[in-house]
């Protein structure tokens, strides 16, 4: 079993527009955007993350935003909900300011005994908000969301399966534990790590299609380990055990490395190490442009390409 997984690192999404998306996540939402790069293989798109105010490991939520994708079809074989983490008591207030912003899909319920507000994202993403105990974390505050109010960071995210029986034992590989049921819902836990410790299985068979990507879909989810040692471990671990995993990827703020689970689900394993400060000092996170060194020569092109964002 592997011991080096620390809980979720960050979770990548595509969107359909970028200004829309850095909205939601900085105006309605209160995240602070923490990073403003390119995707790597296409620099001519966005790469934005947004988290709390330094980016810490399982609090930050990436995305693409291909300019005028086509929504993705839910369905099984994907993250079917991402989930964030706000401070016990306040889903009132998230009620009526999200109400007030007109988000759409607001729904008020409970699992495993947690308090939880559904909520649909500008592409139709699908969200959550749940009530917990903050366990150290900080949120990011805003004029209109206040630090006692504001998201934590990550709970967890739930898959959406047709068979979930190969993706617990994967996960059991990985260190987390069963440790609830609720219908069809099964919930996993992993011990000692960051707060975002949590993964949901729910098992749809044969309810659903299988999902086709587009914007509003999760691209991949990733999984924290503390440095490129682990890293290197928990790799060939996996490969041992007949997974077929990348080499390993510099991303600049971290590193990574790739593997499809047998749900269908894209997982990455990346290093807490460098972080997000490596390039820009903590007060200006997220402002200037950042590119990879390779399209550094290309920055005016690249940049005429690129719409303008809102700070």
């Amino acid at each position: 079993m592997i011991k080096d997984i620390k809980g979720l690192h960050h979770v990548t999404s595509m969107a359909a527009d970028a200004s829309t998306n850095n909205q939601f996540f900085t105006g309605t939402l209160g995240m602070r955007r923490v990073k403003k790069t390119v995707n790597f293989d296409a620099p001519d798109v966005y790469h934005l993350y947004y988290g709390d105010e330094v980016g810490t490991p399982g609090s930050v939520m990436t995305y693409f935003p291909f300019g005028h994708m086509a929504n993705g079809r839910r369905g099984t074989g994907e993250v079917g909900v991402t989930e964030f983490a706000v401070p016990m008591g306040t889903l009132p207030f998230w009620r009526d300011h999200l109400d007030g912003k007109g988000v759409q899909g607001l729904t008020e319920g409970t699992l495993f005994g947690e308090n939880r507000l559904s909520f649909a994202g500008p592409d139709g993403d699908a969200f959550a908000l749940v009530e917990a105990e903050a366990r150290g974390r900080t949120p990011w505050s805003t004029d209109t969301v206040a630090k006692d109010v504001g998201i934590l960071g990550f709970h967890g995210a739930r898959f959406a399966l047709r068979d979930v029986d190969a993706t617990a034992e994967l996960l059991g590989f990985m260190g987390y534990q069963k440790a609830d049921k609720e219908g069809d819902v099964t919930r996993f836990v992993i011990e000692g790590g960051n707060a975002a410790d949590t993964i949901d299985l729910e098992h749809l068979p044969g309810a659903a299609p299988v999902a086709d990507q587009g914007a509003g879909s999760v691209h991949h989810i990733a999984f924290a380990v503390e440095d490129r040692a682990a890293q290197l471990r928990v790799r060939q671990a996996l490969m041992d055990t007949g997974y077929q995993v990348t080499p390993v990827i510099d991303r600049d703020y971290f590193w990574a490395i790739y593997f499809r689970t047998p749900g269908g689900v894209l997982f990455e394993i990346a290093t807490n190490e460098p972080g997000f400060d490596r390039d820009e000092d903590t007060a200006h996170l997220g402002q200037a442009l950042k590119l990879p060194t390779r399209y550094e020569p290309h920055r005016d092109k690249i940049e005429a390409l690129l719409p303008p964002l809102a700070a």
